[in-house]
């Protein structure tokens, strides 16, 4: 049975590198439905992402593109396409995101499935009820036991990504580092930016044109992750902080479910500090 497969690779660019991918496709049995690439000109970096129908497993298709990727320093990865990316979510007290994410995985608008929400509050054990999706309470006092149960959670649940959907929380480095390049988190971003308690109401007393949200991987230096996507909105004097609040979180939901969907359709590329997304 012929399955869709999605092959994503970074090596140092050189003359004959899709002709290389390609022609392996198509000598063992494969037709490229989507290809798109990019080449980083300032440190020679070569981004590559092809999707295309195959009759073999994606194991056996490791197996044997694996001497290709070797011979030309790759480093790459195939997935299923059309599997879906086993997803945890983490959260505080505010919903929007996480009601968001979990409106859109069970209507199949996006390519996860959340096999668990944890939270170091209950306020949003029925949000997550109501979609039947299992709640864990992880109280955050002993920061290193809960961070022990998200590991041991990501493990048991055999979880391939991580969404801070608000979950109000400094990782430790330790988890960060356990998690690199696959946690997402989501924040506000304003210029100026306002950092701190009540950032709308900080906006509004500078009387902000522009707010927005950045969602990124997440690092040890603190919201300076990888940027996946964001997105701003123009407001103005009329607005209340409410206003503004009321503006941030549907800026802020739709920003961490796209960057949700790209990483799982396997559309981002680490390139360092930066991220290659194709579209």
């Amino acid at each position: 049975m012929t399955s869709t497969i999605v092959l994503t690779l970074t090596c140092p660019d050189r003359a004959g590198l899709v002709f290389a991918v390609s022609r392996w496709i198509a000598e063992s049995g494969g037709n490229i439905l989507d290809s798109q690439q990019f080449t980083d000109t300032a440190d020679g970096e070569f981004f590559l992402r092809v999707h295309f129908d195959h009759p073999e497993t994606v194991a056996a298709l490791r197996e044997s593109f694996s001497p290709v990727a070797a011979d030309l320093d790759m480093v790459f990865q195939l997935v299923a396409a059309e599997r879906p990316t086993r997803t945890l979510v983490m959260v505080s007290r505010e919903g929007h995101c996480l009601n968001d994410l979990l409106y859109r995985q069970s209507t199949g608008a996006l390519p996860v499935e959340v096999p668990a929400v944890v939270s170091n509050h209950r306020d949003l054990e029925g949000l997550a009820t109501a979609y039947g999706v299992p709640f864990h309470h992880v109280p955050s006092g002993d920061k290193a036991a809960a961070e022990a149960t998200v590991l041991r959670l990501v493990a048991e649940l055999d979880v391939e990504l991580v969404v801070l959907a608000r979950y109000m929380q400094i990782l430790s480095d330790g988890l960060c580092r356990a998690l690199s390049g696959r946690a997402i988190n989501i924040h506000h971003s304003f210029l100026p930016s306002f950092k701190g308690a009540r950032p709308y109401a900080q906006a509004h007393a500078r009387g902000v044109k522009l707010i927005g949200a950045t969602a990124h991987y997440v690092t040890a230096d603190l919201d300076e992750g990888p940027i996946i996507d964001q997105e701003v909105q123009r407001v103005d004097h009329r607005m209340t902080p409410a206003d503004l609040a009321r503006v941030g979180r549907d800026v802020e939901a739709r920003t961490l479910s796209r960057a949700v969907a790209l990483h799982a359709e396997s559309r981002v590329l680490l390139n360092g500090p930066r991220t290659v997304v194709f579209d």
